[in-house]
């Protein structure tokens, strides 16, 4: 068979409802990870639903039990081909966030596949279940239309934990460092640029979350007796936290901001436009760093975010001065960026500023580090080629996500050069009710991977020795 007809194939079973009768039953399992109450549904998840097909695509695998107590396992599989001369790895997480059930509009739940239209309703329909789907979905119809033979091998590392942070990833990646060994990666997560624009992204910006707190006192305290006399914890947090970033979104602590943005990425971004597709919110005039356009601002700048402020009683305010103050922040960066003293900038800053009664601390949540391939690899132009091929777009190139995910497992404990291929797109409400995915994405998704598969098989080895004669002329 040919390469065109690999893709027919994917098609075909789109438009006759195999791939909708899959997901479906992906949906209906309730794997979500961070209620705590899902422990069973996230191995059954893995046993029911990904297993059974991985078997019948001859991979071998195993489950891990995840080595941080109270998370769920992971899934290591693969499809060893003798002689091959070359090793990919894929990623996918089965885990979802909790179903808000009772938010969902009326007729949908989050636990039952629902096709309005283009609409695609269900938990995990964009994050990642649906995602994960259509890439072993395009792999099974290539090892079908290659007679059974890829002429490479394929590695799976599929985690039920992603929505907590991603606990036990890494630990588990480095233990079996050499069984996860491979040339290169590719995987999908996260929204293309635009709904129409099939996107190629290299890496993600890092997330450094942060609490600070400034305890006055012991308990509140009439305001009327006591306001002008007793310092107002609340008052002063949020002038703490204006020192760190001004009105208008620009970071003033030097340790944070990052280098200047490499012409490379520069270039990646000089076209790319921000929040054009319908449904998304309306861009804020003069927010953010000076200078740069939103796209930079967005995919190779640096922001500080106030997630979360606390003081008293919001939902019932009482005439009284609080004893204490909370926020919760969090710091989004780019490659570059001081990453292993982020802690101390906060603290030196603070103090410099007359703020030395603020804490300021590691927030208890997974942190993910900045990740970033070259846009001059190799393997860029190659999977920029295959995607241009299949679709008949021209893609969209991010050189790193806006968001966070736990690429640098597989950039730097792994040491594998990343492409990330998303099948979703930015209004998709993940995490929110009414998640959805697109139907045209999921379809033109599954022809995109399918021709990703099926190149490299043809062009993979060539790609991969031309990459490392490049690394050993540096």
């Amino acid at each position: 068979m040919s390469r065109q007809q690999a893709l027919a194939s994917v098609y075909k079973g789109f438009d006759e409802g195999e791939f909708r009768r899959q997901l479906a039953a992906r949906i209906a399992v309730r794997s979500d990870s961070q209620s705590g109450e899902g422990e069973a549904e996230l191995e059954r998840y893995l046993r029911e639903c990904i297993i059974p097909e991985l078997e019948r695509l001859g991979f071998t695998w195993e489950i891990v039990a995840n080595p941080e107590p109270g998370y769920g396992p992971l899934l290591l599989a693969e499809r060893r081909e003798a002689e091959a001369a070359l090793c990919v790895l894929s990623y996918g997480h089965g885990d979802v966030v909790r179903g808000y059930d009772d938010q969902w509009r009326e007729g949908l739940s989050p636990w039952q596949l629902t096709v309005e239209g283009e609409r695609w309703y269900g938990r995990g329909t964009a994050d990642n279940k649906g995602q994960h789907s259509i890439n072993l979905a395009a792999l099974a119809a290539v090892i079908e239309a290659r007679g059974g033979r890829l002429g490479y091998t394929v590695k799976l590392v599929l985690e039920m934990g992603e929505e907590t942070g991603s606990p036990g990833l890494k630990a588990v990646c480095a233990a079996y460092r050499e069984r996860l060994a491979a040339d290169l990666f590719i995987a999908s997560d996260g929204p293309r640029l635009a709904a129409d624009a099939p996107t190629l992204f290299l890496g993600s910006r890092g997330s450094f979350n942060f609490d600070l707190r400034l305890r006055a006192r012991e308990g509140a305290h009439h305001s009327g007796n006591w306001g002008g006399v007793l310092s107002n914890p609340a008052t002063r947090l949020a002038n703490a936290w204006a020192s760190l970033v001004d009105a208008d979104g620009r970071i003033r602590v030097a340790g944070l901001r990052p280098p200047a943005i490499p012409a490379a990425v520069k270039q990646a971004l000089a076209t790319l436009e921000v929040g054009t597709t319908p449904g998304d919110p309306a861009l804020a005039e003069g927010w953010g760093e000076t200078g740069l356009t939103p796209a930079e601002r967005l995919f190779a700048w640096n922001t500080l975010e106030l997630l979360a402020f606390k003081a008293g009683n919001p939902e019932a305010p009482a005439n009284a001065i609080p004893g204490e103050a909370y926020a919760h922040a969090q710091l989004r960066y780019v490659v570059g960026s001081d990453q292993e003293h982020f802690l101390r900038h906060l603290r030196l800053h603070l103090d410099a500023h007359g703020f030395d009664d603020v804490e300021v601390s590691t927030a208890r949540v997974s942190q993910m580090r900045a990740t970033r391939l070259d846009p001059d690899d190799p393997w860029v132009g190659w999977a920029l080629d295959s995607i241009h091929a299949s679709s008949g777009k021209t893609p969209t190139l991010l050189p790193n996500l806006g968001g966070s995910l736990p690429n640098d497992v597989f950039a730097e404990t792994l040491g594998l050069p990343t492409l990330w291929v998303p099948h979703s797109y930015p209004a998709c409400s993940q995490h929110a009710p009414d998640e959805h995915a697109l139907a045209s994405i999921l379809r033109e998704g599954l022809g995109i991977m399918a021709g990703l598969w099926w190149d490299l098989g043809e062009q993979g080895a060539s790609v991969h020795a031309a990459r490392q004669a490049m690394r050993r002329s540096v």
